[in-house]
């Protein structure tokens, strides 16, 4: 971590981990009263909306008038010891150097597009308020994504710049005759690479003076790619309005954020979630972002950092919540931890049951999409329903339809929609960019059709009951069966593959795939060759796509029209529960 100990003037990096305390508990409980970010009421829209000019740097300026707490804004940690602590008022600094560096040294301009591939560094946070302050549109990635995943996002994309490490520079380059729009790479390294500029180096020289754009709210800010059951992912573009959500009062009594809080969302950067938990939403509130490293996943650190550190406020999935009561012990207390949230996939109630008796904690269920940010929540106030999401969070108007559009009585299974019409809600996403047919297939009646099945109760709760596309969701990650067969293909042994979910009972679910072998591979070892299959799909794709489980079959249900059956397999797997 070299660039740690260059940088330590310039972001304020400490070793010590004694320059922060939680508030006492007088203060723990409410915000500063005088201080809060502009807000809305929950249908009013703003022409214009910036969440750097608008959010940001209106913390910065409570810092300068000393109307905010001393808490840090951004509180990074590795498993080194090393930490970066920012204010928002040096991060308003670094994110106007980093626009700088964007429209100047790169010459990118509002409305280019530019693929972030980086995993939980500083630098992830710099790059996408930067690009919200000069209208450049950022594309987070996981870091896993391989080669192949990474130039399918470029040329779909068109996009004219890439921000990464030097573990996936050999890739990009090694394509980049490939992709003809892309005109600038920035390198996030200690190490300097030919054809790369080196962004740590150009923050230092940059200057901090910029105007931060004037967007409109509709303008377009992000894209997230999102998986299908029939293609390739797709490009789900959101406009500045995403950014806007947390302002709605509604929205901040999900988890009802103060400014002396120190929250902590663990998601990968690559995610939605990581754009919204750990930087719309608690900056939004003033708050401090906390964020571990975690190159890898390990829940025995996630422990260690929830009973070292003042973390009061806790999102993740709920494999995360289900990992940690898999560790040894029959109770613990974490110190400062007052509310744990949990969305992006199933939530067992025997898990809630579980967590609340061994921690004492209540945990709380959102539900949302890569095309919708949270639309379902069970606020603070409310009474927690095992099984239930919780009701419609404003700007939404959540309700349970049938094919047509036509809302269903209570109590009745059908696809959960968002009304559009006779308004777009404007935290929805704007398009699948470039897909005209995908955005219009979703259209319902009045309705946008999530693809999810569900039911509502009487009391306006709802619950999921399952897909009605076939997405696997392990772990929080959204992964599109077609990928997956996609990469089996590319194998001499497969002759053909069809891929599902299989229940799980940590992750929720994992993904299988049935197999048809080719003649030649018959006679091998099964279980060689199921490692074999599964190194080969972790070495062409993004590895948390590889298959768990394998079957090998003689051959696959198809329809009269040849089309694999996936219901059937699927159907068969979920009997195994």
């Amino acid at each position: 971590m070299q660039w740690l100990m260059r940088f330590r003037i310039l972001w304020g990096i400490h070793k010590s981990f004694h320059n922060i305390h939680p508030a006492p508990s007088q203060l723990r409980c409410r915000s500063l009263s005088e201080v809060g970010a502009p807000r809305w009421n929950d249908y009013e829209v703003p022409e214009e909306f910036n969440f750097a000019s608008c959010v940001l740097d209106y913390w910065a300026q409570m810092e300068k008038e000393g109307k905010r707490g001393p808490n840090p804004a951004f509180w990074w940690v590795n498993g080194q010891g090393d930490e970066v602590k920012w204010s928002f008022r040096e991060i308003a600094d670094l994110t106007r150097r980093t626009a700088n560096i964007l429209t100047q040294t790169c010459g990118l301009q509002q409305g280019d597009l530019l693929a972030l591939i980086l995993p939980r560094v500083p630098e992830w946070w710099l790059v996408a308020v930067g690009c919200m302050r000069t209208g450049i549109i950022f594309m987070p990635a996981t870091i896993m994504l391989k080669a192949k995943d990474i130039l399918y996002r470029l040329q779909m994309s068109k996009a004219k710049g890439i921000v990464t490490t030097d573990t996936l520079a050999s890739d990009v380059d090694s394509m980049a005759s490939e992709c003809p729009s892309l005109k600038t790479k920035l390198l996030v390294s200690d190490h300097s690479r030919e054809g790369w500029l080196d962004f740590r180096s150009l923050v230092k020289s940059a200057s901090p003076e910029h105007t931060c754009i004037k967007s409109k709210t509709m303008d377009p800010m992000v894209i997230f790619f999102t998986s299908g059951t029939t293609g390739f992912p797709k490009m789900a573009k959101h406009s500045h309005g995403l950014a806007l959500q947390p302002s709605f009062p509604t929205s901040r009594k999900i988890r009802s954020l103060k400014t002396s809080d120190v929250s902590w969302c663990l998601s990968d950067s690559g995610w939605i979630l990581a754009t919204m938990g750990t930087l719309v939403e608690p900056w939004t509130a003033g708050c401090t972002v906390f964020i571990h490293h975690l190159p890898q996943f390990d829940t025995k650190v996630i422990i260690q950092a929830l009973l070292k550190y003042p973390i009061n406020q806790f999102f993740g999935a709920p494999s995360i919540f289900r990992m940690i009561l898999q560790q040894d012990f029959t109770s613990i207390r974490f110190p400062a931890l007052e509310h744990c949230c949990t969305g992006g996939e199933i939530l067992w109630p025997k898990d809630q049951e579980e967590w609340k008796r061994r921690t004492g904690l209540l945990l709380y269920n959102v539900y949302g999409q890569s095309e919708t940010g949270i639309i379902c929540a069970t606020l603070r106030e409310m009474k927690i329903k095992p099984g239930f999401l919780g009701k419609a969070s404003p700007p939404y108007d959540v309700q349970v339809i049938d094919d047509k559009g036509s809302i269903l009585p209570p109590n009745t299974e059908g696809n959960i929609g968002i009304r559009i019409k006779p308004a777009r809600p404007v935290t929805l996403f704007m398009c699948y960019e470039g897909n005209p047919e995908k955005t219009a297939e979703v259209e319902c009646g009045d309705f946008f059709n999530t693809g999810d099945r569900g039911m509502m109760d009487e009391e306006g709760y709802i619950c999921f009951l399952g897909r009605s596309d076939d997405i696997i969701n392990a772990s929080g990650y959204r992964i599109g069966p077609a990928e997956v067969e996609s990469a089996l293909m590319e194998h001499p042994a497969v002759a053909e593959s069809a891929v599902v979910s299989s229940p799980d009972p940590i992750r929720g679910e994992v993904v299988k795939a049935f197999i048809v072998l080719t003649s030649q591979f018959l006679s091998h070892d099964k279980d060689q060759l199921t490692k074999e299959l599964q190194d080969h799909v972790k070495s062409v794709t993004a590895p948390y796509k590889y298959p768990r489980k394998v079957e090998f079959v003689p051959d696959l249900p198809k329809t009269i029209t040849g089309k694999i059956k996936r219901k059937e397999l699927q159907k068969k797997e979920m009997g195994q529960m």
